[in-house]
């Protein structure tokens, strides 16, 4: 209902030019149909198959001469009636002058007769000519509740084609695929629904499985979004014990009703921290304490030589996080892409993503939760640091003593070495101002080292390649200390 009271509203305000992008074109045509019936307006459609029908009348012939799009707009324009002309898959004849000046004809003869088009696509480039006329439309994705409602129309649905038997399923499995299935159109809500309980009769982990498959199979259609399955438990991070906390309070809001507990729906955090540090790490343990998908946002491959193709990528990557919520969107070294350096050097491309960036976090209401990573605080426009954008801003330092023994321990293990051979507060002492990063690679060349001499691995040969390390600390420690400073009073401590 939400998406009928916001279209009508929009013809309503009498903008002669709508756009509707949708995938679901059966059910916007509907919505449609109700408005024209409730405000007694007569109805056309057009498609290059079919040219323009009337569809409020019994009589649904093709009106004359109405196959090409440039005939259409002409009859349109000639017309008398004051009706709601709907255009399918209109996007690729904007690329016609002559198109784009008949459709400027008749939304400027808007006044005289009451015409009201609509562009119905999955995608619309609106050409500058049309902008001033033109109001956008996005269908809405179904809630908790209106997902809950599909389901149990589909299970009596499932029932009535199945007398005597009973859909098998309990309500924790339920809730899960509920949260499963948000973001998805209510199309795509109903195909997977069916699909869940024709299988089997039942509603199990596999559907769950299934419906996170085709998220994950939409996601790969997208260039500048990655499915990241390389995702870390809280035991694997070291340290950073305010920053766990800090999520673990947060979980069940996440996954669970927030509005029901009466809390807000966590939006997400920014890490800044000194290279090497952990961001990263810290970033996909929150995506595998909580249990849900970690998408990576590659900057890199969002921008685009042609003026408005960058925004268009990033706006498309993000309705693909919505479609993928629950999930972490993990936007690493984020200045990067938004920074004050990029946009020094790519005409202004790099505002324009801050400014639909910052759209899309005041506006969303999906569950995905960002994680952004940092480097370079300075770089950051001031806009993105504001209160309320990020939960919070967290700052993850060096590792200190017991932070440093604990790393050890992860990697040491994860090579199959045991921990309690070595001697841990020696190597954690000599590993001051290492990063994590620092201490793994260290690891690493001491294994090389002892391979080379045919000995087993020790804390002498560890200790050793420790010495011929110069952290990041010494090598930069300008900008090591600068950036602690500015952390100082503005940031909270991840450890």
């Amino acid at each position: 209902m939400r998406d009928q009271h916001d279209l009508d509203v929009l013809i309503k305000s009498r903008f002669p030019i709508l756009v509707v992008e949708t995938q679901e074109e059966a059910r916007l045509m509907d919505i449609i149909r109700r408005i024209a019936l409730s405000q007694g307006q007569a109805l056309f459609q057009w498609s290059a198959a079919t040219g323009l029908k009337r569809l409020d009348t019994l009589d649904r012939g093709t009106e004359p001469q109405t196959h090409s799009p440039g005939d259409t707009l002409k009859h349109i324009l000639d017309s008398l009636h004051n009706a709601l002309y709907v255009l399918l898959d209109f996007h690729p004849y904007l690329q016609d002058p002559v198109n784009v000046r008949l459709l400027k004809e008749i939304a400027l003869g808007y006044d005289r007769t009451a015409r009201t088009l609509i562009l119905m696509s999955p995608h619309v480039e609106v050409p500058p000519e049309l902008k001033p006329y033109t109001a956008h439309f996005l269908g809405s994705v179904p809630d908790r509740p209106a997902v809950r409602l599909i389901l149990k129309e589909e299970a009596r649905a499932w029932e009535v084609r199945n007398p005597g038997q009973r859909l098998r399923g309990n309500q924790e499995t339920l809730e899960k695929l509920v949260t499963c299935l948000g973001g998805l159109l209510a199309d795509d809500v109903r195909r997977l629904a069916r699909q869940a309980m024709n299988d089997d009769g039942m509603l199990t982990e596999a559907d769950i499985e299934r419906v996170i498959r085709s998220k994950q199979e939409r996601i790969g259609q997208n260039g500048a979004l990655s499915f990241e399955t390389d995702t870390a438990r809280a035991a694997d991070v070291a340290g950073l014990d305010r920053l766990k906390e800090w999520l673990s309070l947060r979980r069940k809001a996440f996954l669970g009703d927030a509005q029901a507990l009466g809390l807000d729906m966590p939006k997400g955090i920014l890490l800044l921290g000194v290279q090497g540090c952990g961001k990263s790490l810290a970033a996909k343990a929150v995506a595998g304490a909580w249990g849900v998908p970690l998408l990576r946002l590659d900057f890199g491959a969002l921008y685009n030589l042609y003026i408005g193709e960058t925004e268009r990528n990033l706006r498309e990557a993000l309705q693909a996080a919505d479609t993928m919520a629950p999930c972490v969107l993990w936007m690493d070294e984020v200045e990067k892409g938004v920074g004050g350096n990029a946009a020094a050097a790519d005409g202004g491309a790099s505002r324009r993503v801050l400014g639909t960036l910052l759209t899309w976090m005041a506006e969303r209401k999906s569950r995905v939760f960002m994680v952004a990573t940092a480097n370079d605080i300075e770089t950051l426009p001031p806009e993105l640091l504001r209160k309320g954008r990020f939960d919070e801003i967290f700052f993850i330092d060096l590792p200190d003593a017991a932070a440093r023994k604990e790393i050890l321990r992860i990697h040491l293990r994860r090579r199959k070495l045991e921990p309690p051979a070595f001697d841990l507060d020696a190597l954690g002492t000599a590993a001051e101002g290492f990063s994590g990063a620092e201490i793994e690679q260290a690891i690493v060349a001491s294994l090389y080292q002892a391979h080379a001499d045919g000995s087993s691995p020790s804390s002498a040969t560890l200790l050793a390649e420790i010495g011929r390390t110069r952290p990041l600390s010494v090598v930069m420690a300008e900008r090591v200390t600068a950036l602690r400073t500015w952390a100082a009073g503005r940031t909270v401590p991840a450890g």
